[in-house]
């Protein structure tokens, strides 16, 4: 990894998760770096063309608490001059490695079999070093020894700590020439803000892509409370039952791709906050 990259990752990670009170942070030896390569997953196929790296970022030792990484890194010939993008998966409790890095943006995709891997050819490692991160403690293979940390894990949302974590660095890098992170935006898709929006997009999305009928939409419109989508009404469950059944046994988080098992609880999921990216 180059060492450059690799000390933007470690402050990243330092901003993100390390108490404001630790006044410096030096970069991780080469060795450290190392220890971390990735040389080949399994099933993977050969002659990637890049380098990835994975493993723990202990950030409290006191409460045994560390969260997993996998960096996927641009081209070789070009991953000291590429762009660096963190992703965190929504949820609550949503894996980034399982979801973003598997399914959605990550460098490979899972063969039927479920023992060997193909590149994908949308991936984002092809344009930017791609680092997806388990988050909160308690999510995909990030962990905890302190059970309050657990606990607490579904009140975090991307659609809020994005934001706010973006606005941190931000702030920060106010009145810096050359801050350490050089900041240039941030992406948020299907993020939960509040009940009303979170409503009327949802409903919109399965309408404009076909999953529910007009009447349907027009129901969901007019019977179920924008401002209650944690509590809705009987009316509501009934017509939120309906769409259920008019859009079958689909993924509804990626419509376009053959379902793994049943989907049943995936669309529960739907119901309340809806699951986030």
């Amino acid at each position: 990894m180059d060492r450059i990259l690799f000390c933007s990752f470690s402050l990243a990670l330092c901003l993100i998760w390390v108490s404001p009170k630790i006044a410096g942070v030096s970069c991780s030896s080469i060795a450290d770096q190392e220890k971390d390569r990735i040389f080949s997953l399994p099933g993977q196929p050969p002659n990637v063309g890049f380098s990835q790296y994975s493993g723990y970022v202990t950030v409290d030792h006191l409460a045994g608490r560390a969260l997993f990484y996998w960096l996927a890194e641009a081209p070789t010939h070009r991953a000291s001059t590429s762009p660096l993008v963190l992703w965190l998966n929504g949820g609550p409790g949503c894996s980034s490695v399982a979801y973003g890095a598997s399914e959605e943006l990550g460098p490979f995709r899972i063969h039927p079999d479920g023992a060997t891997l193909f590149l994908n050819p949308y991936a984002w490692n092809s344009a930017a070093n791609l680092l997806f991160l388990e988050s909160p403690a308690g999510v995909g293979f990030s962990y905890s020894n302190t059970s309050s940390d657990l606990h607490n894990s579904g009140d975090q949302r991307t659609g809020h700590y994005v934001p706010q974590l973006s606005q941190i660095v931000y702030r920060r890098n106010k009145g810096i020439q050359n801050p350490i992170i050089n900041f240039k935006g941030f992406m948020v898709g299907n993020a939960v803000t509040d009940d009303f929006h979170d409503y009327v997009g949802t409903f919109e999305y399965w309408w404009t892509h076909g999953l529910i009928s007009d009447s349907t939409y027009h129901k969901l419109r007019t019977t179920c409370d924008f401002q209650l989508s944690m509590h809705p009404s009987d009316e509501c469950e009934k017509i939120l039952d309906v769409a259920d059944s008019e859009q079958g046994n689909i993924d509804p988080y990626s419509i376009y791709t053959r379902p793994c098992n049943d989907t049943s609880s995936l669309r529960r999921n739907l119901r309340g906050h809806f699951v986030s990216s």
